[in-house]
């Protein structure tokens, strides 16, 4: 009768070792799901970040491109007047915030037109430039991290 006990016992031992096995491995998948979940909520989190940055930054863009326009009709001669010396800093200051954030502006002018860089707004003949070459820079485009976030408007050679 001893021997069954021991028996019984061990038996018992096995099937709690086997239970405790089955519940370890259930903690760890359930360890590895929950980790795993964390992982992709910080993703979403960051993809939601970036998305709400570049939709700001692309508001903020055309302020800085009618900047950069303003500041190209400034007379050659006034260039050394204070005040534009001091708008010309604040030019800076801005392409500093834009590569800050890993914003580049899109070449345009004697670059092959590439249809997911440019939007053209119009094909023409123009002397001393190749088919598909963009001859005109109407408003700028840039990239946040190599992706398009608005697009240069160009004009193109025929």
């Amino acid at each position: 009768m001893e021997d069954k006990t021991i028996e019984q016992l061990q038996e018992e031992l096995a099937l709690s070792e086997q239970k405790a096995q089955e519940h370890l491995a259930g903690w760890q998948r359930a360890r590895a799901d929950y980790s795993n979940l964390k992982k992709e909520q910080e993703k979403q989190a960051q993809e939601m970040m970036e998305f709400v940055s570049a939709g700001t930054l692309a508001e903020l863009l055309p302020i800085y491109s009618h900047f950069k326009l303003a500041l190209s009709h400034i007379p050659e001669a006034s260039r050394q007047e204070p005040w534009v010396v001091g708008v010309i800093q604040i030019q800076k200051l801005f392409q500093e915030f834009l590569k800050k954030y890993n914003i580049e502006e899109i070449h345009t002018v004697g670059e092959k037109f590439d249809h997911n860089l440019h939007e053209a707004l119009s094909h023409e003949q123009k002397d001393g430039f190749d088919a598909d070459l963009v001859f005109e820079e109407v408003q700028p485009g840039y990239l946040v991290d190599g992706k398009v976030l608005v697009p240069a408007k160009v004009k193109v050679a025929k």
